[in-house]
């Protein structure tokens, strides 16, 4: 008898297809949030792939450039509201961000 290497499981999951993806919680999924300095700071990775403009990095005051993985910070407890904390979101080098107090 000849055995198949593939498992069945695979076969019947591939007929099944894909659920659909989530783009909110894809996108949101790898935010958090940071207590640094008594102050609430939402903090969220940026990939190289996702990375296409040039910043520059409050931390060190070096050019963020495109292509390089980096973190996104805004203040989570602002008194001016959401919309006044993420137009002044910051984007660091992840070494500047986990070495600085902002």
């Amino acid at each position: 008898m000849v055995r198949a290497n593939r498992s069945r499981g695979r076969a019947a999951r591939a007929r099944e297809g894909h659920p659909e993806l989530d783009v909110e919680r894809l996108t949101t999924g790898w935010r958090r949030t940071e207590v640094r300095g008594g102050r609430e700071w939402n903090v969220q990775p940026v990939s190289e792939a996702q990375a296409v403009k040039a910043y520059l990095c409050p931390g060190c005051g070096l050019e963020v450039a495109p292509g390089i993985a980096h973190l996104v910070a805004w203040r989570g407890d602002g008194v001016l509201g959401d919309a006044a904390d993420l137009a002044a979101r910051r984007h660091w080098h992840i070494h500047c961000w986990r070495i600085e107090s902002p």
